[in-house]
């Protein structure tokens, strides 16, 4: 059994390795998504109905249902979410990713990045930057300007510029960890260097000069702006590991704000939940701990393809972000090596020796050696309509692999 469980994970994780994600669109949601609908509302993590769900996801919500013209107000909002009229699915479920609250309403535009190995493809919205926003759990009348903005100029300059070429988002990844990035906290360099992308297509449109720097000021006032395009190539990676018989292989690790899920290759589209962790960092002026909401966000993605706390090394200077020292961030791309079946030689790392990226968390190895996956991801505050207060760090339950390996060997006979 154990021969078969090594070469499951062997081919899970060769894929993951030979994957090429590249951007190739964008669109609306409800055109592009697979599954989705006008009543249909995506979220992050594993599924929750309306009346469990956290007060930042609940904002979020309501702000959507604002921005699609479904309500005027949050007790409109509220109204309209309780009646069971709307839908609530998570992003997973429709080869979609979203960071924190993850909302995803049918009107918002959706990068489309496609897996040009294997065929698959994965969306995640736009990016709208720190602080007061949709996916934080903000509503409020100028959260919802932003985001018709981006629906009215964004949205078309980018579909424009992307009709002329596909940006190769594997190599933008594998150059900005050698430029100080994780890519899940910390984008900076992968935002400057997709910018350097977008610039030159957008200037071979047609579009209006006003139009072309209106975009580019945005982008580049948003250095978190990639990681809604490293989440859904993460995304189109990991899916690949998924349904191989045998394999003790993590494909997923999402949080709604209540609950913490894992997703085992061998085990399909089962979710393993415990209740979602408090992150521990540091905390916008004027905040604290006792503000935070537990843990959310589909962001984890990217730990799971080996990104983000498996690439700390990579990005020393995230711990102004997130707290911690720079030996710390060294320390735990090692420790995440403990965990994992193998290095992803596309993601390398200078300050190990440009060793890979840990890559592919193994179900055994975590409940064997009780090390769980390290996680970067921002604080949001537990009431809705307030947003950001803060960034930190966190580890995955460990109650949850705990479960998922009993179902495994139910399963298996191990």
């Amino acid at each position: 059994m154990i021969d078969k469980i090594k070469e499951a994970n062997k081919i899970a994780v060769e894929r993951i390795l030979k994957s090429k994600p590249v951007l190739v669109g964008i669109g609306r949601a409800i055109e592009v998504i697979p599954g989705m609908d006008d009543n249909t509302i995506l979220h992050a993590g594993p599924p929750i109905s309306w009346d469990r769900m956290c007060g930042p996801m609940k904002g979020a919500i309501a702000g959507a249902l604002i921005y699609e013209g479904r309500a005027e107000s949050y007790k409109d909002a509220v109204k309209l979410a309780e009646s069971g009229e709307i839908k609530f699915e998570p992003c997973h479920h429709h080869s979609t990713v979203g960071p924190m609250t993850g909302v995803v309403s049918p009107s918002m535009p959706v990068f489309i990045i496609e897996n040009e190995t294997y065929g698959n493809r994965a969306f995640c919205t736009m990016n709208e930057g720190l602080g007061k926003v949709l996916r934080f759990g903000a509503y409020s009348e100028d959260v919802i300007e932003r985001l018709k903005w981006m629906e009215k100029t964004l949205y078309p300059a980018l579909k424009e510029a992307l009709k002329i070429a596909k940006i190769d988002l594997k190599q933008i990844i594998a150059k900005a960890l050698h430029m100080g990035d994780e890519c899940h906290n910390r984008n900076v360099a992968a935002t400057s260097l997709f910018l350097s992308e977008i610039i030159s297509l957008l200037l071979c449109t047609t579009l209006e000069k006003k139009v072309i720097n209106d975009v580019v000021r945005f982008i580049k006032g948003n250095p978190h702006f990639f990681l809604n395009l490293s989440m859904p190539t993460c995304k189109s990676m990991a899916d690949q590991m998924a349904g191989i018989e045998y394999s003790t292989i993590v494909t997923a690790m999402a949080r709604n704000g209540v609950e913490f899920g894992i997703r085992i290759s061998s085990l399909g589209d089962e979710w393993f939940t415990a209740p979602a962790p408090m992150p521990k960092g540091l905390y916008f002026p004027g905040y604290s701990e006792k503000d935070a909401n537990p843990d959310l966000g589909d962001s984890t993605i990217t730990e799971t393809a080996g990104l983000g706390g498996f690439a700390m090394a990579a990005a020393p200077a995230i711990v102004q972000f997130t707290g911690g020292s720079p030996k710390d961030a060294l320390n735990a791309t090692r420790e995440m090596r403990e965990i994992t079946v193998t290095e992803n030689p596309s993601f390398s790392i200078p300050m190990l020796d440009f060793r890979g990226t840990p890559t592919g968390i193994d179900l055994l190895k975590v409940v064997e050696t009780g090390i769980t996956p390290r996680i970067n991801t921002g604080i949001a505050h537990k009431e809705p309509g307030i947003g950001q207060i803060g960034a930190g760090l966190v580890r995955a339950p460990m109650e949850c692999f705990k479960k998922a390996i009993k179902r495994y060997v139910e399963k298996t006979g191990v």
